[in-house]
């Protein structure tokens, strides 16, 4: 008998977190409402609330919505030169929508890596 978990794939769980999946069977919900993760996948059972995604994903959203938007503002800034409060429009709403979408995902993802390391957080009273 080994001490070993057994090995998870870590992409295919991490995609399957993107998806917003179950890591472990890929067809349940992992998450309930916007962000808060399930206390256990509804198809496999498989428990999910021990994992703790923390300030990670709203990290990553910012650095990835950072990234993509700044040099696309100076690319746009440069070349069309609209109104300001055009600029600021399109910029903002472009910034919420992609940050929006990204937030839940990436969270997912997390938790698909952490599930694939048996990377389990404290586990919950009760």
């Amino acid at each position: 008998m080994t001490d070993q978990p057994d090995q998870r794939e870590t992409w295919t769980a991490i995609r399957k977190g993107w998806r917003m999946k179950c890591p472990n069977c890929g067809n349940g919900p992992l998450l309930k409402g916007y962000l808060s993760v399930r206390r256990e996948c509804s198809v496999c059972r498989q428990e999910l609330h021990h994992h703790r995604a923390d300030d990670g994903p709203a990290y990553l959203t910012i650095l990835i919505v950072g990234h993509l938007m700044a040099p696309l503002l100076h690319i746009v800034f440069v070349q069309f030169r609209p109104e300001p409060l055009v600029l600021f429009t399109i910029f903002a709403i472009g910034c919420v929508g992609l940050s929006l979408y990204l937030l839940p995902r990436l969270k997912g993802a997390m938790i698909g890596f952490q599930w694939a390391r048996h990377l389990h957080g404290f586990a919950e009273p009760g």
